[in-house]
């Protein structure tokens, strides 16, 4: 894992699917989204820390359950 190394997604533009607040805090700290407006996943965001910013992301770039990459931070794409 990269620190807060940027990271490539399938597309520019970042549609939440589902944003989670999973320590019941009034936060969200799970983020879900879609890059490429094909209504799949591939953008896996997590606080891990509760401060309400993204400490771990995940990119399945190939859409197949299995993440292509993994960085520390939120790899150049910040939650709204």
């Amino acid at each position: 894992m990269g620190e807060h190394e940027n990271v490539e997604t399938r597309g520019d533009q970042r549609v939440d699917l589902i944003t989670g607040d999973t320590n019941q805090d009034g936060k969200a700290d799970l983020w879900v989204s879609d890059t490429d407006g094909d209504g799949k996943a591939d953008l896996f965001q997590f606080d891990t820390d509760g401060d309400g910013a993204v400490d771990l992301t995940m990119v399945d770039s190939n859409q197949d359950g299995t993440p292509d990459k993994v960085v520390d931070g939120d790899g150049g794409h910040a939650p709204a």
